[in-house]
């Protein structure tokens, strides 16, 4: 078990242990409930809804009439008409059979339920079922007509053309094949994007294997877990937006479109995502990245020493609270029921958290929040899941409460309420006006209608604030023209001059969403690449350069490569390897012509991240043809210090396993610029190696660096002749552990009978941080 996972089992254990303790947490009711809490002087909080209006709340969030709408998750953790097949190690579950979508299958508990202030005296005192019998769903969202439901394995869409609240028929169902190994981790947090995409998240220990209903198999996207994905309605698109994270529940879409999601583990606040980008997950639990070139990930967001839980947060952008507010993070941790503040600065083209103070605590043990949203207000919302269990564990499967639930508001103290405005009765000309609102939520939901009605009239008056105006108005106008068909070739190429960063960066997304451009945007992405002042705006062009076509990828990536500034940037490098590698299964004549430009060598970008995954990318496909092409690799190396970097490169390919039969080609480009000779002769089973290697471990005038890489060697490849060179290091007193170590490691290869019985009768003088080792030998 690793150390990303290690955090979350022990968490998870103690979570279950005080669950069955006699001094586990007992209900309190509603109101002394919210008796418990304590909250910053400035700030109150007000209990809202609780039980018996709602029951187990995961997912929250308002419409554009101001309503407060809830998905009660009420048949967790276990799919009604089902049966478990069987239970895999991490606690995947096997069933006997699919559900059918709702309302063919067997009917669970869940519904989503309305809750509506009609005084506007910040009492929510109308309460409507839209719809129940719903079966694992977790999230919900209004648009194009009507109701959105994540109910795997199904996205269904509920008309509902007069918004009466009440669906016109049966759903439809958009997307199937969802996994629903564990209720925990299935997709969760749907929410519109600015550009009209529908964006959710998939948690850590469940599959996807999603298409269009009734589709054939062979159109499904494949996936297990962690990850961020979107679907375009009107044009039946899913992608996977972005891939890893931890168990990935929450999807925060902040002022810019940024995209975050949190973390289940200790030692951050959660994610940030970026079009395309592979992030860490669990790789022991959840297998590895699905690009087995990718070479490396981002990691989680930095982040001091944690040991806590955050899922869902708000980046607060409302304008209703104190000015110190604005712009933090507001994070639930649901397994110590508290609510952090956490202050978010950028690091390079990403982002590094710190928690400032704890927003939101309370004294009673069964405060769960679980979904954190803004609202029509600029307040706060929680949902509080409210149970004495919120940790996913074996013994727990059967022991939670679903019959009680709260939600919460947070707000500036001795904030006044009113009646909340129907935005759905706003002209489309009042909407555009409510793009320049301080509050994120009432701009977001205006785009989102602009994004329903495509109201072609509206677009002079959105490319004149595009065009004139600067930063956030800008921007969403850029928005609200995409979603309204009105980015024509010649605003787009405005667009991609203008004076704000974030208008270019999102200018460039959505031309490239379409994974294709014309001859003049080509060339204007391709100069904006060369002339781009902000980070993240290259950030992004190097992001969308990976859904075009070969020589306009490359050619963007060309000039992203000499903004030397980003070679120390914690995505950047990554991204652009990531452009070049999509290109080395079907167009390496392209790459080769790209890599014969000797000044390209040069640049840091390139000697630093590129050459060595570049040759690693080819040798790594083991192939006569790659091989070939590694040789022709080493022969555009301008010096010996990039080629040195190729050979790294090469030997990293083959870290694990035997070098297979080389061609002739790369035979001589090897023994022409040497390397590292030892690990290369003995990976290559060359005569002589295992007795030089033997030698060389034994020696200690060898290198300690060497040696340990020749000891690891030993144990990756078959030389039965090194075991009693092995058990002379790993039973050897000394006061440096760590070639003993690795000669235990090694030793798990070999099944010579003299290894067991050399180490029992050793055991006693070992060191005892060496004897653990010992036993898996």
């Amino acid at each position: 078990m690793n150390s990303f996972h290690s955090i979350i089992f022990t968490a998870f254990f103690f979570a279950s242990i005080a669950l069955h303790s006699a001094d586990a947490p007992k209900p309190l009711s509603p109101t002394d409930a919210h008796n418990t809490f304590s909250v910053p002087p400035d700030l109150q909080l007000d209990q809202i809804l609780a039980e018996p209006e709602i029951t187990q709340p995961v997912f929250i969030n308002f419409d554009e009439r101001g309503r407060l709408w809830v998905v009660e998750y009420r048949q967790y953790p276990r799919p009604a008409g089902l049966n478990v097949v069987s239970k895999d190690s991490v606690w995947r579950a096997s069933y006997d059979k699919i559900p059918a979508p709702p309302p063919n299958g067997v009917r669970g508990k869940d519904r989503i339920t309305i809750h509506e202030d009609t005084h506007g005296n910040g009492v929510y005192d109308k309460h409507t079922v839209f719809v129940d019998g719903l079966n694992i769903a977790t999230a919900v969202e209004r648009g194009r007509g009507g109701v959105w439901v994540v109910n795997p394995p199904y996205l269904l869409f509920y008309p509902d053309k007069n918004n009466d609240d009440v669906p016109d028929g049966p759903p439809e169902v958009h997307l199937e094949g969802f996994g629903l190994e564990d209720t925990h981790s299935v997709v969760n947090s749907l929410r519109w994007g600015p550009d009209g995409w529908l964006y959710a998240a998939q948690g850590s220990t469940v599959s996807g294997h999603v298409k269009r209903f009734g589709a054939p198999d062979r159109d499904a996207v494949n996936s297990l877990g962690q990850l961020i994905w979107r679907y375009q309605p009107e044009t039946h698109r899913y992608e996977i937006f972005a891939e890893g994270g931890g168990n990935t529940f929450g999807v925060e879409l902040d002022a810019k479109g940024r995209i975050f999601s949190g973390h289940n583990g200790g030692d951050t606040r959660g994610f940030h995502y970026v079009q395309g980008g592979y992030s860490q997950k669990g790789f022991d639990k959840h297998g590895p990245l699905s690009n087995p070139y990718a070479f490396g990930y981002f990691p989680m967001m930095p982040h001091h020493k944690v040991a806590r839980f955050s899922h869902t947060f708000l980046t607060y952008e409302g304008g209703a609270f104190p000015s110190p507010y604005n712009g933090k993070l507001f994070a639930v941790d649901p397994l110590h029921g508290a609510i952090f503040e956490t202050e978010i600065t950028p690091d390079g083209s990403t982002f590094r958290t710190k928690d400032i103070a704890e927003a939101v605590t309370s004294t009673d043990k069964m405060f769960r929040p679980v979904d954190i949203k803004l609202g029509p207000d600029g307040a706060i919302y929680i949902a509080d899941w409210y149970d004495a269990q919120i940790a996913h564990f074996r013994a727990a499967d059967g022991a939670y409460d679903d019959s009680n639930g709260r939600v919460y508001r947070l707000q500036t103290k001795g904030a006044e309420h009113s009646n909340p405005i129907d935005l759905s009765k706003k002209s489309s000309a009042e909407l555009v006006e409510l793009l320049r609102s301080e509050n994120r939520w009432t701009r977001q939901t205006a785009l989102r209608l602009l994004g329903d009605r495509r109201d072609a009239s509206i677009i002079p008056t959105l490319a004149a604030m595009l065009e004139f105006e600067s930063s956030q108005s800008a921007l969403e106008a850029l928005w609200a023209i995409y979603q309204n068909g009105g980015l024509t070739e010649a605003r787009a190429l405005k667009a991609l001059d203008h004076s704000d960063p974030f208008v270019r960066l999102w200018t460039a997304r959505l031309l490239c969403d379409e994974r294709s451009v014309s001859r003049p945007i080509a060339a204007a992405l391709i100069d904006r690449a060369q002339r781009e002042t902000n980070v993240e705006a290259r950030n992004q062009l190097a992001c969308s350069a990976r859904r075009l076509p070969t020589n306009d990828a490359l050619a963007i990536v060309h000039n992203l490569l000499a903004h030397s500034e980003d070679a120390k940037d914690p995505q950047i490098p990554l991204l652009l390897w990531w452009v070049i590698e999509a290109q080395c299964k079907d167009q390496r004549e392209a790459v080769f012509a790209f890599f014969s430009d000797k000044a390209l060598w040069n640049l840091p970008l390139v000697r630093e991240h590129i050459l060595e995954r570049l040759v690693r990318r080819f040798a790594s496909g083991g192939t006569y043809d790659e091989f070939v092409l590694c040789a022709r690799l080493f022969a555009l190396s301008p010096d010996a210090d990039a080629t040195k970097r190729l050979m790294s490169g090469f030997e990293k390919a083959f870290e694990g396993r035997t070098i297979p039969p080389l061609p002739a080609e790369l035979m001589t480009a090897l023994a022409d610029v040497g390397g590292n000779s030892s690990l290369l002769d003995l990976r290559m089973n060359k005569p002589g190696a295992v007795e030089r290697g033997i030698q060389s471990i034994q020696d200690s005038k060898t290198p300690r660096a060497m040696r340990l890489a020749l000891i690891q060697t030993f144990g990756e490849i078959n030389a039965p002749d090194c075991v009693h060179a092995l058990l002379s290091i790993a039973t050897a007193t000394s006061k440096d552990l760590a070639p003993a170590k690795a000669a235990l490691t090694a030793l798990q290869q070999y099944t010579d009978p003299i290894i067991p019985d050399t180490l029992l009768s050793n055991y006693s003088k070992l060191d005892s941080s060496v004897r653990p080792v010992v036993q898996l030998v």
